[in-house]
Order: C-alpha cells, then sequence, then structure tokens
C-alpha cells in the first residue's frame, strides 16, 4: 500500500504484533506511511528476528514513550544448550560446541532458578548500548568487542515450558523481566553456568507492560484499515494502563495542573498520572513530599 496523505491530527498508542525479518526502525517507518503521520516511536526494540509485541506511539502520544517503555515485558523464548555464538543467538557465528546430553531438566530447573530476581547482564555486543557515543552492534559489525559493564535487571519470572534432552539440547521458557533484560544474555548465561553454553533460537514479546499480544494488530490489518484510529489506544488510556493513576476532584487544583502548578505528593515511588474525570492530566513524580510535573498533558483550554 502506498504512503497515505500527511496528517498531524492521528494521536494514539498502536499495539503491533511485529513479525521476523524487519527492524524496529523499519516497522516505524512503515507505520508512518501506512498512517500519513511523521511522529512515530516506539517503546522498546525488537530484535528482527523477534517477533510480538511492538509498542508504537503516534502523534502527540510519543510525548509518552519514556513512560510507557519502563514496564515490565514477557517473553517466549526458546534456547539450544551446547552451542555458543558470537551474538548469543542463532544469527551469529558458533564460537563453540559442547556435547549437553548430560544436562536433564532438573539441572537446568536448578539452573533457572539462579537467574530470578535482581541480577547482574554484561549487555551483549549486538546491542544498541552505545559506548564511547557509539552503538554496540555499530562496533560488532566491524569486529570490534570492547569492555561493558554488568547492568542490573530483575527478573521476575522464569518458568522452564518445555524441555528436549540431547547432544544439542532445546528448552523453552516464559520469562518476565525488567526493561533493558536482555533474553539473548539470559540463554547464554544459563548454558554457561550448566558448563556446555547456550544461545537464543527464537524470541517471542507476549506482553510489554500492560499491553498484550492478545490486543496486537498485524502491518497487514494497519495498511487494509480504512480508518486507522479505530485500531489506536487513546493516550490517556495508555497513560492510565501504563502508571498508578491518583484523580483530582477539585476543578480549580485541575485548572492550575494544566499550567504546570504542583500539589500534595502521594508517597509513589516512580511516575504516576493524575487523571480529572476521564481526561490525564498529566505525569507527575513525587519530590520533597510535593507533586512535581514531569509532563502536563492536558491545556487549560482543552479542561475548560
Amino acid at each position: 500500500m502506498g504512503r497515505r496523505p500527511p496528517r498531524t491530527d492521528l494521536d494514539g498508542v498502536l499495539i503491533l504484533d511485529k513479525p521476523a525479518g524487519p527492524t524496529s526502525h523499519d516497522i516505524v517507518q512503515r507505520v508512518r506511511r501506512a498512517t500519513g503521520q511523521g511522529r512515530v516511536g516506539h517503546t522498546g526494540t525488537l530484535d528482527p528476528a523477534a517477533t510480538g509485541v511492538l509498542v508504537v506511539c503516534l502523534g502527540r502520544a510519543t510525548k509518552l514513550v519514556r513512560f510507557l517503555q519502563a514496564g515490565s515485558k514477557t517473553y517466549a523464548a526458546r534456547m539450544v544448550l551446547g552451542v555458543a555464538t558470537d551474538s548469543q543467538d542463532a544469527d551469529g557465528e558458533v564460537v563453540g560446541t559442547t556435547d549437553a546430553s548430560g544436562v536433564d531438566e532438573r539441572a537446568l530447573c536448578e539452573a533457572l532458578t539462579r537467574f530470578q530476581g535482581e541480577i547482574l547482564q554484561v549487555p551483549p555486543m549486538v546491542s544498541a548500548l552505545k559506548v564511547g557515543g557509539e552503538r554496540l552492534h555499530e562496533k560488532a559489525r566491524r569486529g570490534e568487542e570492547v569492555a561493558r559493564d554488568p547492568r542490573p535487571v530483575t527478573v521476575h519470572e522464569l518458568v522452564l515450558d518445555g524441555f528436549t534432552p540431547g547432544e544439542r539440547a532445546e528448552a523453552s521458557f516464559l520469562v518476565t523481566c525488567s526493561a533493558g533484560t536482555y533474553v539473548r544474555t539470559l540463554a547464554h548465561d544459563v548454558g554457561e553456568l550448566l558448563g556446555v553454553g547456550g544461545s537464543l533460537l527464537s524470541l517471542r514479546r507476549l506482553a510489554n507492560g500492560p499491553f498484550t499480544s492478545d490486543e496486537a494488530v498485524t502491518l497487514d490489518q494497519l495498511e487494509a484499515a480504512s480508518d486507522v484510529r479505530t485500531l489506536l489506544v487513546p493516550p490517556e488510556e495508555a497513560a492510565r494502563r501504563s502508571l498508578p493513576a491518583r484523580p483530582v476532584s477539585d476543578p480549580d487544583l485541575a485548572y492550575r495542573l494544566t499550567q504546570g502548578g504542583r500539589t500534595q505528593g502521594h508517597d509513589i515511588d516512580g511516575p504516576y498520572a493524575l487523571t480529572y474525570g476521564t481526561r490525564l492530566l498529566g505525569v507527575y513524580r513525587d519530590v520533597d513530599g510535593r507533586a512535581v510535573p514531569e509532563l502536563v498533558w492536558t491545556r487549560p483550554e482543552e479542561l475548560a
């Protein structure tokens, strides 16, 4: 389908089911062409081979990206034991093989429990993390490898979903983790702990924060839609689903907040939404007992 006429009035959050193959940047470009909206951003990269939930913000909703991308992610993954690659997944070059037939399901489960909770991960060289002003995957393409500091991440849940023993044992697992967790590195580290090496075979994101694959639409559905707005989650709803929300009942206070005012804090760790009726007033954070705006959403004239 060709590019739609440019439009600037299309605001909302699109829950896409990303296919294997294109990069997340490629998806953003296709969304721009399909919708005619030039302001498009996503809330968390998926590798080209990965599939599943990619949350894409359009128009004014791009202001919410930094708040929507902070939620936990849930993945269905499959890994192979006994094969290590330089990219920690099936797309890389094999750098080591070991007979994994000595690994049984019990040993694997015990290894997985070691990676639950708060852990440290060394980001893979194929990641988009910047070191020295350049993304690691750009250095990796030139054959470079640089030192990377371990980063704290949280694995909320890690469950074995299937296991096939053998010289190249395979395991499928479900993982819910904090933003910034590399599942390919999880597969690699589990293999290292078991002494046989490991790498990721496939990855599907089932949920990104409150947004799930059950509500995701395909690129074909997007490009065939007669009215793209019917596929969008309104920005206000997306914010309320992603953040703790507290209502404001005083209309005078609500009006002051649309002008960047502050109010009494709510003793919440991290950003939260303040609402007035069905309206999102903005995103706030407690500072010294006061609710300080990080994003003022509703304009005074909109409230009036």
